[in-house]
């Protein structure tokens, strides 16, 4: 139990730098496609969705919660399950590297679903439930490198939580699709 609890406190800056765009949707500041509408090959790069508001507000949250994590990591219990050493890393990096990645992974999944006609918020599994975890870890591992047990926690759990989340975000009326 103590392995999923420190696999989840891993990457909780993610979890909650994955969710800030649809928090923060209905604010229009920096509501502007990062793609800026252009296409290729006829179809959209990422979709007007894919919006700096929310590469803004996903990375800040990212880098709020890592800031929170290190003042907790003074307490024995967060010392105890935390993988990082939040007392000697630069604080600011990791938040905007796990926040950063989460959103590039979910960019590039985007990117290939309108490659092949996949309209946003449509299912495709499990890319959709792996690709922000892919790309925190890939970011996050400039810092530091997970084992692989974690890793494969962390996959089991993305699919379990993206699911969980996605439900919960069209319940509370965030999010248009359950998926």
């Amino acid at each position: 139990m103590e392995i999923i609890l420190k696999s989840l406190y891993l990457i909780l800056p993610g979890i909650l730098a994955n969710m800030a765009p649809v928090i923060f949707k209905r604010i229009n500041f920096l509501n502007y496609p990062i793609d800026f509408n252009k296409t290729l090959n006829e179809k959209p790069i990422f979709g007007n969705h894919k919006t700096y508001r929310g590469l803004f507000f996903g990375i800040i949250f990212s880098i709020l919660i890592v800031l929170i994590q290190r003042k907790l990591h003074a307490y024995e219990f967060f010392e105890n399950i935390s993988l990082i050493n939040y007392q000697n890393v630069n604080i600011l990096l990791l938040g905007f590297l796990i926040g950063f990645g989460v959103l590039f992974g979910d960019l590039t999944k985007s990117f290939f679903k309108r490659r092949l006609n996949i309209k946003p918020g449509e299912r495709w599994f499990p890319f959709d439930q792996l690709d922000s975890l892919i790309g925190g870890l890939v970011f996050v591992s400039f810092i530091y490198t997970p084992p692989l047990e974690i890793i494969l926690i962390l996959i089991i759990m993305a699919i379990g939580l993206s699911i969980f989340t996605n439900y919960l975000g069209y319940k509370l009326k965030l999010k248009d699709t359950r998926w």
